[in-house]
């Protein structure tokens, strides 16, 4: 083996090549995954064992002599042609690539700025949470559907330690080491048990409000959600709400918004409807002021939390909520002209 290694080593040292072409059948011979030294490394396995040292320095002084070689030839290739002699050093370099934001950054960032410009704080929380900050001060009683493990993920080894479902839990732990007035919005990725599909994921995010003060009414609530609407969607965007139940809210409503594809008409995107549900909302339960130390018969509040990727659904007219998840370049380059 010795010997055939001196061989190549021999004739490795007088190889030349004319062109690139031939530098690179070279290269593959000895450098690639079916090359000469891929055999000769196979090959080494069976050496006795007193002769291993010194085969494999000889192979590693073949495979250095290689790449030495490679790039000593390289080297007389360039600057010979009349573009390498030519070229102008002056010109602008090529074009970088521009990227894009995700769809959910851009809406994220939207919904942010048009509840700051009416003085809500942002507030961002955990998302390994504790029982109580996810369901028990919210007032969802010990039997509620939410908590059953088809809907969290909890953490086997401590049920009491889940993946927050909703960023709620966040306003929580603000009414806990803040007093009111409380004007905040919590935006933040969420968690739920859900099977995959065009209108439901197991990983999405959520902006959650809460306002609590002095005489505080479910007048306030429409008002701020109709702001919001016409700042996301436009001035001819209508909205409704639906009477609905949640256990941190009483009263509780669904807020729907006309289908900006059909006008309100109907169509298949709405359902024939001509409304879009995009969040829910509601006066907060006294309960949940009781448990978070903040005075019911002195304070009122409203909550209100939507889906980021449900506003850019009907923002951008996205059918698949996967789309979101795959990292699809051809898919995010649609909004690299997004603000």
């Amino acid at each position: 083996m010795l010997e055939d290694i001196d061989r190549l080593i021999e004739a490795v040292k007088v190889f030349h090549a004319e062109n690139q072409q031939e530098l690179e059948q070279f290269r593959i011979r000895y450098l690639g995954k079916k090359g000469i030294l891929n055999d000769l490394f196979r090959e080494f396995r069976d050496v006795p064992t007193n002769q291993k040292k010194e085969t494999g320095q000889r192979i590693n002084d073949l495979k250095q002599l290689v790449t030495d070689r490679i790039e000593e030839i390289s080297g007389t290739f360039s600057g010979n042609s009349e573009s390498d002699r030519h070229h102008d050093l002056t010109l602008p370099g090529p074009s970088i690539r521009t990227g894009a934001r995700h769809p959910v950054s851009i809406i994220r960032n939207q919904i942010i700025e048009i509840f700051s410009r009416q003085g809500f704080t942002i507030s961002e929380g955990p998302e390994i949470e504790d029982d109580w900050h996810v369901f028990s001060a919210l007032n969802f009683p010990p039997e509620h559907p939410a908590r059953d493990m088809q809907d969290t993920f909890f953490i086997s080894r401590n049920p009491d330690v889940l993946l927050r479902t909703h960023t709620s839990s966040v306003q929580v732990r603000v009414m806990e080491r803040e007093k009111p007035p409380i004007r905040t919005i919590s935006p933040g990725r969420v968690f739920r048990n859900e099977a995959i599909s065009a209108r439901a994921h197991c990983i999405f995010h959520q902006v959650e409000g809460l306002y609590i003060d002095e005489n505080v009414s479910f007048a306030d609530l429409k008002q701020i959600l109709l702001y919001f609407v016409h700042e996301m969607f436009g001035p001819d965007v209508a909205i409704r709400l639906r009477p609905s139940y949640f256990p941190f809210t009483e009263p509780s409503a669904e807020m729907d918004v006309s289908c900006r594809l059909c006008g309100g008409k109907g169509c298949n995107v709405c359902k024939h409807t001509g409304w879009l549900e995009i969040m829910g909302c509601g006066m907060v339960d006294p309960n949940v002021l009781s448990f978070n130390c903040i005075d019911p018969e002195k304070y009122t509040g409203y909550a209100f939390g939507m889906g980021i990727e449900r506003v850019a659904m009907l923002k951008y007219q996205v059918r698949d909520l996967r789309l979101y998840f795959e990292n699809d370049v051809r898919f995010l380059d649609q909004f690299s002209s997004a603000h």
